[in-house]
């Protein structure tokens, strides 16, 4: 076989995987808890004039920090070591599961990320600190972030709502998926950890569109 010959065979199997990712439909991450802090509230927790360490990029430039915090609820129950996402936020927020709430007696409303008014209230325990949310406690929507070019090949506006199916061994059809468009976005699906474990679906696996509403 000939140079060129190997690379045109090289060539073809990197298009042919490709063209099977995109056939797979939209990819799917599981999302742990986690806590979105302001810059004030991280100075707080972790020492004036503090910034949080990059450990894993998301997204853009959104980032799993290395951080944790602890989070402790009005009834005096707690999670230790929740992860921190970066870059920080005009708001604190922190996105627990419905099996969460059980452990920490809270019940936080369903919403998306950054609606955070009249939510659960929440304590956050760090190092150096510990602040006190009156609101900011969320079971972040199910969502899809999107590019524009992918929008435009579903024919997908910002904010529209869709329904997707998972085909595997428990075939799951979830509904009222809220669709964010933005340039900096990877197009993927974002569940929970509770709706992850229910489906027996993991990060990597695909879903598929079935309905858009607008």
């Amino acid at each position: 076989m000939t140079d060129s010959s190997i690379i045109n065979l090289v060539v073809e199997n990197v298009i042919k995987k490709i063209k099977e990712q995109e056939d797979a439909g939209i990819k799917v991450g599981v999302s742990a808890r986690h806590v979105h802090l302001s810059q004030a509230d991280l100075e707080t927790l972790f020492g004036k004039g503090y910034q949080l360490t990059p450990k894993k990029y998301l997204m853009g430039d959104q980032y799993a920090a290395e951080e944790c915090v602890t989070l402790v609820s009005p009834s005096l129950r707690s999670i230790e070591g929740v992860r921190v996402l970066g870059p920080v936020r005009s708001d604190s927020q922190i996105e627990i599961s419905r099996t969460d709430t059980f452990k920490l007696k809270v019940s936080p409303p369903v919403r998306p990320s950054g609606e955070i008014k009249g939510s659960a209230p929440m304590a956050l325990v760090g190092p150096k600190g510990s602040v006190f949310l009156n609101e900011g406690c969320i079971i972040a929507n199910r969502h899809i972030h999107m590019t524009p070019a992918d929008a435009q090949k579903y024919g997908i506006v910002d904010n529209d709502i869709v329904d997707v199916e998972i085909q595997n061994a428990k075939p799951t059809r979830y509904y009222n998926v809220q669709v964010r468009v933005r340039e900096d976005f990877n197009t993927e699906m974002h569940i929970d950890t509770d709706d992850a474990n229910a489906a027996g679906i993991k990060t990597g696996d695909h879903v598929e569109i079935l309905k858009i509403e607008r």
